[in-house]
């Protein structure tokens, strides 16, 4: 593969020449290649999807960016992105990952309520971004139930209309979105500052047993949706939740409202992969229309 563009883009990032020496597959998720480049004694992670994609890039680099300003967790260090007619790429400072260690989720729990702890005056973010590779609107303002019940389900059930999915699940999520503001009569969350993808995929460790988070969908939410999402497909043991918890107790309904924030996410997976995720997402939302009514 020529990476005369890749190398010309870390050059003038880094204000060096660098050359790749090796380049050498990374396991990872389905959206993007991934290759660890190395030259000049340092190694890069470089994320490459097709020509075109620069934009989800450069929001995922304005996802990271905010993540480490916020000092409270680690998460890779954007280097520079860009494009030719060819391709995209993301370039990130290379993180060793290894397996946890003892303490490692506790410390995990810790340091997120502590990013959750960052907070701001409106819900969204100052732009769009991607969750996986569906686009993610994240227009801000100070209601939260219409921030969920418009940007969120609303707008993935529009998806999910288009895709060809069933009548009932569109007109159950619109009754659903008329009723969402029932599950905040009493809790008034905060604009926290969220990761916006954290599932168990998507946080490590490194050697030193430092928790590490990557490839997040960010945005100023309910802290309670990040929770939310850390249930849906494992990863986190009892350690991670007590130390969060211990950190920062959460709101009696927070269970109900775990259902709320999941269907947002399986919605997106049923937009992304189809399958068996409509009924999924159909029996989410009876659920929460029987707290409704």
């Amino acid at each position: 593969m020529d990476w005369q563009s890749i190398e010309e883009s870390i050059s003038r990032a880094l204000g060096i020449r660098f050359a790749v020496r090796s380049a050498q597959p990374v396991g990872g998720g389905c959206i993007n290649e991934a290759v660890c480049l190395e030259g000049a004694s340092r190694r890069f992670f470089v994320k490459l999807n097709q020509a075109g994609m620069e934009d989800m890039f450069a929001a995922e680099v304005a996802g990271l960016e905010a993540i480490r300003e916020t000092g409270a967790i680690m998460t890779p260090a954007p280097v520079c992105w860009g494009g030719d007619q060819g391709r995209s790429w993301l370039v990130l400072e290379f993180v060793d990952l290894s397996s946890p260690q003892e303490n490692t989720s506790a410390v995990l729990g810790e340091q997120l309520a502590a990013m959750h702890r960052h907070t701001s005056t409106t819900f969204g973010f100052h732009r769009d971004n991607y969750i996986g590779s569906s686009e993610q609107p994240n227009s801000p303002g100070q209601d939260w139930v219409s921030f969920i019940a418009d940007q969120r389900i609303g707008f993935q059930l529009e998806l999910a209309r288009r895709n060809g999915a069933p009548g009932s699940l569109f007109d159950s999520g619109q009754r659903l979105r008329e009723g969402i503001s029932t599950f905040f009569d009493s809790y008034q969350p905060a604009a926290s500052l969220l990761h916006g993808d954290l599932w168990g995929g998507n946080w490590g460790c490194t050697p030193a047993g430092k928790p590490v988070i990557f490839d997040p969908a960010v945005y100023f939410g309910d802290r309670e949706a990040d929770l939310a999402m850390t249930e849906l497909f494992g990863g986190f043991d009892d350690r991670f939740y007590q130390s969060y918890r211990q950190s920062w107790p959460l709101d009696p309904g927070y269970k109900t409202r775990t259902v709320l924030y999941n269907l947002y996410h399986i919605l997106n997976h049923y937009n992304l992969f189809g399958g068996g995720y409509a009924v999924q997402a159909q029996g989410m939302m009876d659920r929460l229309l029987a707290e409704i009514s």
